[in-house]
C-alpha cells in the first residue's frame, strides 16, 4: 500500500489551473459565506464546497486513496483557522479513503476587531467520481464588520467537530510501539465509551515522512484497541514523537479526537 503514495503525491502536486469562474465542469464549486462579526471581534466565516452528484472529496488525513486539502489564505495581518466537519469513510478501488461525499461547509474563524476584511485565498484539493482530479478553487470577498447575525450553516458545521476526550468520557488510553520489519507497529488502547458501530480509527503521527496503515480497530466493552503499521517513505529506523500523535475515531453516532498518546 505504501508505494501507491509516490503516485498521489505527485496527483496532488499537478494541480489543475485556477477555476476562475469556482467552477470545475459541474464537479465542485466554491464559495465564501461572509458569516458574522462577535462582540468580541472575533470574525466566522466559512467556504462552502458545493459537489456536484456522485463527487467526492477529503479530510486532512485522507487515507491511501485520498488526496489532502491544502488551503491557503492571503492574510499577513493575523491568522485564520479552518475547522473541518467530521468526516466519513468510504471505499474506492479497494481502498479506504476518509472524507465528504457531499457538500462541506468549513467554517473559518479569525480575529478582525472593529474593521471589514478583505479575505483572498485558493483551496487545492482532490475530487474523485470515477476518475479522482487535482483542484484548485480561488475565493475573496469582504467580511463586514456590521455583520452580525449567525448563519445557521456556518453554525451547524462549528457544531459537527470531533469531540475532545474528556468530552466523551475517555477515561485512560495509552499506545504501545514495537519495532517491526520495515518500521514501527502502533497499538494504541482507549478505555472510551463507544462512538457507535461501526469505528473506524484514523492515526496522524504529526511527521509528513511518516506513512501510517489502514488502522485495525477492535472493541471489547469500552477497551477500543487500534493497530497501525508506521513506516518512513525514506525507510530505515525513526523516532515518534509521542505528544503529536493524534487518533480519531470515527463511530456512528460522532467522532472523538486525543491529541497525544503516552507510553503504557
Amino acid at each position: 500500500m505504501r508505494a501507491l503514495l509516490p503516485g498521489l503525491a505527485a496527483l496532488a502536486a499537478a494541480l489543475a489551473a485556477p477555476a476562475t469562474a469556482q467552477d470545475l465542469s459541474g464537479a465542485a464549486r466554491l464559495e465564501l459565506l461572509p458569516g458574522w462579526r462577535t462582540a468580541g471581534g472575533q470574525h466566522h466565516a466559512a467556504l462552502l464546497i458545493d459537489l456536484g452528484p456522485g463527487w467526492k472529496t477529503y479530510w486532512r488525513a485522507p487515507g491511501d486513496g485520498g488526496i489532502p486539502p491544502l488551503l491557503t489564505i492571503d492574510r499577513p495581518e493575523g491568522a485564520v483557522t479552518a475547522h473541518w466537519p467530521t468526516p466519513r469513510v468510504f471505499r474506492q478501488a479497494g481502498l479506504r479513503s476518509v472524507g465528504y461525499t457531499s457538500d462541506v461547509v468549513v467554517p473559518l474563524t479569525l480575529e478582525a476587531g472593529a474593521e471589514d476584511v478583505q479575505l483572498t485565498g485558493r483551496l487545492d484539493l482532490g475530487i474523485c467520481k470515477d476518475v479522482c482530479l487535482p483542484a484548485r478553487l480561488e475565493f475573496s470577498g469582504r467580511l463586514a464588520a456590521g455583520q452580525t447575525r449567525p448563519d445557521p450553516r456556518i453554525a451547524l458545521a462549528l457544531a459537527d467537530q470531533p469531540l475532545s476526550g474528556e468530552e466523551a468520557e475517555l477515561a485512560a488510553h495509552h499506545c504501545a510501539l514495537r519495532p517491526s520489519e520495515t518500521g514501527l507497529t502502533l497499538t494504541a488502547t482507549l478505555s472510551l465509551p463507544s462512538a457507535g458501530a461501526p469505528e473506524e480509527a484514523v492515526v496522524e503521527t504529526g511527521d509528513p515522512g511518516v506513512w501510517v496503515s489502514e488502522p485495525m480497530t477492535t472493541r471489547e466493552g469500552r477497551t477500543l484497541t487500534i493497530t497501525s503499521e508506521l513506516e518512513r517513505f525514506t525507510g530505515g529506523a525513526f523516532a515518534l514523537d509521542r505528544s503529536r500523535l493524534r487518533i480519531t475515531v470515527l463511530g456512528a453516532n460522532h467522532a472523538v479526537e486525543i491529541t497525544g498518546c503516552p507510553a503504557g
